[in-house]
């Protein structure tokens, strides 16, 4: 059974898990890892969800403010055994339902356009391809993506 855990960057276990992330960004990211890592501090990160199945830590996401009316998915992963399970999924939307609950209406994020797992997950979870934002302008390696939030009383 998959359990859902809000937390924050202190946690050990989203520790864990981004090490694991960091690894394998290494590898596909190549020579701009450097650039990219920069992007992904952890430290000040305080809406996490890890997922945990069998009490075993599998998988997590998180958000930061990037202005008033929008979040920024961050540092999204599931370990290579359970990729393919809907894990991602669960994560992202409870990501997104925590980010509802706190008043925000759109999510936006960037993933690399060499992570083409990470790109269909997007799509298929109804993101929209956006211009490049902040520090990925001009990055040709970035894709970007928007989701629009639906409230429940709409």
């Amino acid at each position: 059974m998959i359990k859902l855990v809000r937390t924050n960057s202190e946690n050990l276990d989203f520790i864990y898990l981004v090490k694991q992330l960091d690894a394998y960004l290494k590898i596909t990211d190549g020579d701009e890892h450097d650039f990219y890592h920069q992007f992904n501090s952890i430290d000040t990160l305080k809406h996490i969800i890890i997922a945990y199945l069998n009490n075993k830590p599998v998988g997590c996401g998180a958000f930061k403010e990037y202005n008033t009316n929008s979040v920024e998915i961050k540092r999204m992963f599931t370990s290579t055994e359970t990729r393919g399970k809907g894990i991602a999924t669960l994560i992202l939307k409870a990501l997104e339902n925590w980010a509802t609950e706190l008043n925000y209406s759109s999510c936006i994020l960037e993933t690399g356009i060499r992570q083409l797992e990470a790109v269909q997950f997007y799509k298929k979870n109804s993101y929209k391809i956006i211009p490049n934002y902040g520090q990925y302008i001009g990055i040709e390696n970035s894709s970007c993506f928007e989701k629009t939030l639906k409230n429940e009383e709409e």
